[in-house]
């Protein structure tokens, strides 16, 4: 049972492998739930009955129209919709099915009269199938928009989107604009990330000071791994030397140290054009004496195949921290048995499989789902 849990928990990991590097997960967004629909009808509430649960919805706008809607300009849909909530200066954007012949809308949003959101989902749908520069650029010009719902959508784009998609349309984004977003204080944190590496992508040496100023201030300190990365893109040498200063510093809080190795991981997986592989190699080399991010340095080293790194890796062995942490002896394990031309490395997994042969067999066969599942995860982003 213990073997099937870890076996699903490794599959569900490697199938939402975040698209974009340094964007929370995205979800579904507009144009998806938009696909899905029966039918998507923008308007206001005209009516309601609750004991029937039904409500009536003046429509001014069809956004995906169906053979099955009802003629006229008002339609009823099987859902009570609170008139004590919804005011008549309020307008509804809902995503409709047809289940039993009747409309049942399965998702509402509430938006000013004036909002953006249907020209909006209009003009998305309109890009489907062209370039993705150019349906990122059109999502880039909704990132402040005053509709959260449609701001918010934007944003779930790029957090979707593969960096390698939108790094060349990065290029020619305005960085004065950029620079203004990560400068202001209202600027929502998680967003910092993205924006940073905008910046990183279409600013100059001296948009670097914005960027220093974010990781200067613990209040706005946030998206680290986004801004590290733009550091580097402004200043390589300057922002490499903060990165290995961070990674260095084992009383810097965890969640830094963290984000740094985030840092890491894309440079190595997209930009070995600014630091070589070996230098990143050699800092994750240099968490493996730190107890609190060892296991994940040793993960890393085993996906990049640094195998002259398995004598650093076997001297774990010999710590307190290797005796007191089943996930630091995990990684051991994972990347001994993985690496390549080691006598060492073969000698530990030959001496684990005398002691515990279940524990062996377990890792053998959650680096086997990790390799299956790994290319289906690649091709379901492209």
């Amino acid at each position: 049972m213990l073997r099937v849990l870890a076996a699903l928990i490794a599959l569900s990991v490697a199938g939402v492998a975040s698209a974009c590097p340094f964007c929370t997960p995205g979800g579904k967004t507009l144009t998806d739930e938009f696909n899905q629909a029966d039918l998507v009808i923008f308007g206001k509430l005209a009516g309601a009955d609750e004991k029937a649960e039904t409500s009536d919805i003046q429509v001014e706008k069809t956004v995906k129209d169906s053979a099955k809607r009802p003629a006229g300009k008002t339609v009823r849909v099987k859902k009570f919709l609170d008139p004590s909530l919804i005011t008549n200066k309020d307008r509804l954007l809902l995503f409709c099915e047809f289940y039993k012949g009747e409309i049942d809308p399965y998702r509402g949003i509430v938006v000013r009269p004036d909002t953006t959101l249907p020209a909006y989902l209009s003009g998305s749908i309109k890009l489907k199938g062209k370039p993705v520069s150019e349906r990122m650029k059109f999502y880039f010009g909704y990132l402040d928009d005053a509709e959260p719902e449609v701001s918010m959508d934007a944003y779930r784009e790029f957090a979707n989107c593969d960096y390698k998609d939108y790094k060349d349309m990065a290029k020619s984004l305005p960085a004065d604009k950029v620079a203004r977003w990560l400068k202001a204080p209202e600027t929502q944190p998680f967003r910092i990330g993205l924006y940073a590496s905008m910046l990183g992508h279409c600013g100059k040496e001296k948009d670097a000071e914005v960027i220093k100023d974010l990781l200067k201030d613990p209040e706005r300190r946030s998206g680290v791994d986004g801004l590290l990365a733009a550091y580097i893109m402004l200043r390589k040498d300057e922002g490499w030397k903060y990165l290995q200063t961070m990674l260095d510093n084992s009383k810097e809080e965890f969640s830094q140290r963290y984000a740094a190795l985030r840092t890491l991981r894309f440079l190595h997986d997209f930009r070995t054009d600014l630091v070589s592989k070996k230098d990143l190699e050699n800092a994750a080399i240099g968490l493996l004496i730190q107890d609190d991010i060892s296991d994940m340095a040793i993960e890393d080293l085993r996906k990049w195949k640094c195998w002259p790194a398995a004598d650093k890796v076997l001297a774990l062995v010999k710590t307190e921290a290797y005796k007191e942490s089943t996930v630091i002896r995990r990684s051991v394990l994972r990347y001994c048995l993985q690496c390549e031309g080691h006598a060492g490395a073969k000698a530990y997994v030959a001496q684990r499989r005398k002691e515990d042969a279940e524990v062996v067999k377990d890792a053998e066969e959650l680096l086997k789902l990790d390799e299956d599942t790994a290319p289906k995860a690649r091709e379901a982003r492209k």
